[in-house]
């Protein structure tokens, strides 16, 4: 039996390739169209990518010599400090509120690509640092006999402070305070970093949250890509707070010594149990 034949009368025909018909109608957008949403999806990947993942700097001036290079491109990752603090030993750039910066040190694009790109955010144009962070909030650091002191422990530096004969000049003492950070550039006889503004306001120490992320990769120029690694003399037991463990061990001794009673007790039922049987 035919459509025509089963069909009430007074209803239009209805075409069975329907649905195709519907998307035959259907026009593609223009090349220039399909150019600008894909270029459109890329930005705001790239900001996302930018806002909450990873960031590219480049390193202006010397401070950071020979870990850093003048012109390196790097690649700071911020997800580390999600879930974990700032610790010692990384490389870190920072906000620069504090106007440590003099002009010649800023970051400029320099080029049609990173102009436009720094247009909408995704080139940092100034106004960051980076440097190596040595103490952390309740840390005492101190220069002694030029080397760097932590909690009393001396930093061996050698493997990264290359430049200078000596890692510190003169006799200071600092005490960190809770959310702070006392950060160096390993290039310490050109380094503008804590020490220099001891003096200052904030003391040279550098708020937590102005930490923009940790740097952990050399991307270019090719000849110099690397991974960076937090040094091991960093991982010296003797750099850890004193009070930092005292306040860490003593609700753990606290509570053994509230458990020996309970653990005397349950010793006593069973060699009394064992001697019945």
């Amino acid at each position: 039996m035919t459509d025509t034949e089963d069909r009430p009368a007074g209803t239009p025909a209805v075409s069975r390739g329907g649905r195709r018909g519907k998307a035959a109608d259907r026009h593609p957008l223009p090349g220039w169209a399909e150019t600008a949403l894909l270029v459109a999806t890329a930005l705001v990947v790239a900001l996302l990518v930018k806002t909450l993942f990873m960031q590219a700097f480049y390193i202006p001036s010397g401070s950071m010599r020979e870990t850093l290079q003048k012109n390196d491109r790097i690649l700071v990752e911020k997800v580390s400090y999600w879930f974990d603090d700032v610790e010692r030993g990384d490389v870190v750039v920072f906000d620069d509120p504090a106007n440590w910066l003099t002009q010649e040190d800023g970051q400029t694009a320099d080029g049609t690509i990173t102009k436009m790109l720094a247009a909408i955010g995704l080139y940092p144009t100034g106004g960051h640092l980076v440097k190596r962070v040595i103490g952390v909030g309740g840390d005492t650091v101190a220069c002694s006999d030029g080397r760097v002191e932590v909690n009393g422990a001396a930093l061996d530096e050698d493997a990264y402070v290359t430049l200078p004969t000596q890692a510190c000049t003169g006799t200071w003492t600092v005490e960190v305070p809770a959310g702070h950070l006392w950060v160096m550039g390993d290039n310490r006889n050109h380094s503008a970093d804590s020490r220099v503004h001891i003096g200052d306001p904030g003391g040279g120490f550098i708020p937590v949250d102005d930490v923009v992320g940790k740097v952990f990769v050399v991307v270019w120029p090719s000849s110099r890509w690397q991974l960076l690694n937090r040094p091991g003399t960093f991982e010296d037991v003797a750099l850890a707070d004193p009070a930092g463990f005292v306040s860490t061990a003593a609700p753990f001794g606290l509570a053994l010594t509230m458990c020996l009673p309970l653990y005397r007790r349950l010793t006593t039922a069973k060699r009394s149990y064992d001697r019945r049987t």
